[in-house]
């Protein structure tokens, strides 16, 4: 199943995983419009000016007067644009109520009946599962953090106007231009790359993972299949990847022998999440991922040849 091409509108469309979707949506003739203030002083995206069905916007996705201009122009809106993670969000409150909450109900406010919406939310917002209890879609929601609780509100307004999808993220992992090393599986695959060891607190917590090749072809999906997922919440993530921290770790030290893993036996880890998700729902509409655990680590690994400073954070 295809889609003619479509008129897109991401938001953030430069960032970890925008500079991967992006390209992917050009490929299959989709003209892409990216919002994006370039905070970080990324350079991504570069590789894409060639094509003339890529136009760039250097702007705030809170700026009303882009977005009145537009958003009426797309047929797909996809708002990127966040503040990403606990840390951040508790750093600076502010800025994230207003781009990760109010630009989004500012997106869903100036939409039009036909226009798609597909946006990303985080199963962050499980909170603190029950054990041995996959989270499913039915799951109650209870974040623990400004960021979970945001973006949960945020989904809320989405599906709220009937006219969109959500998808659920797992902790997501892998390459990108615009590179993370503050998420979990790259944090600790760079710290075995580089440190060659880790603390660990609270190292049986659990969560589900995600690559970000997946996670931008899970967007893809969602627009394919927009009729029959419409107005739902869609768990993401690789169902062979509920994992602790410990069991993270172990899977990296398979590849990176002389990784010494250690547990801390006072503390806390500041990010209490803790569950299991099941991802059978979004399965059951014909999604699959393509990159397994095993192989994001191997091609983090190569990357880590290249980045060897720790420059690429959002914190």
């Amino acid at each position: 199943m295809s889609n003619p091409p479509q008129r897109v509108l991401v938001t953030g469309g430069a960032g970890y995983i925008g500079s991967i979707l992006v390209p992917m949506l050009l490929a299959r003739g989709h003209k892409v419009t990216v919002l994006d203030n370039f905070l970080y002083g990324q350079a991504t995206l570069l590789d894409c000016c060639h094509d003339p069905n890529l136009r760039i916007v250097r702007g705030d996705a809170r700026d009303e007067g882009l977005l009145k201009r537009l958003v009426p122009e797309a047929d797909v809106l996809i708002p990127l644009a966040c503040l990403v993670g606990a840390p951040l969000c508790e750093k600076r409150p502010v800025e994230a109520k207003t781009l990760n909450l109010d630009a989004v109900e500012a997106v869903v406010a100036l939409s039009r009946p036909g226009q798609r919406i597909v946006y990303p939310n985080t199963n962050s917002g499980y909170g603190i599962g029950e054990e041995n209890l996959e989270c499913t879609e039915e799951s109650p929601l209870r974040p623990i953090s400004l960021y979970g609780r945001l973006k949960v509100d945020a989904e809320k307004a989405v599906l709220g106007s009937g006219r969109g999808v959500a998808l659920r993220l797992a902790t997501v992992f892998g390459i990108s231009p615009r590179m993370r090393l503050d998420l979990l599986v790259n944090d600790f695959t760079y710290r075995a790359v580089t440190d060659r060891f880790v603390i660990l607190f609270e190292a049986h917590f659990k969560r589900n993972y995600i690559h970000v090749r997946d996670v931008s072809q899970a967007f893809i999906h969602a627009m394919t299949h927009f009729e029959a997922m419409q107005g739902q919440a869609y768990n993401v993530g690789l169902s062979e990847a509920n994992l602790s921290k410990m069991e993270l770790c172990l899977a990296i030290r398979e590849q990176v022998p002389d990784f010494t893993i250690m547990e801390a036996a006072i503390g806390k880890d500041p990010d209490q999440r803790n569950y299991i998700v099941s991802n059978a729902k979004i399965e059951a509409t014909g999604y699959r991922p393509r990159v397994g655990l095993k192989a994001g680590i191997a091609e983090l690994i190569k990357g880590y040849q290249v980045v060897r400073r720790n420059q690429f954070s959002n914190v």
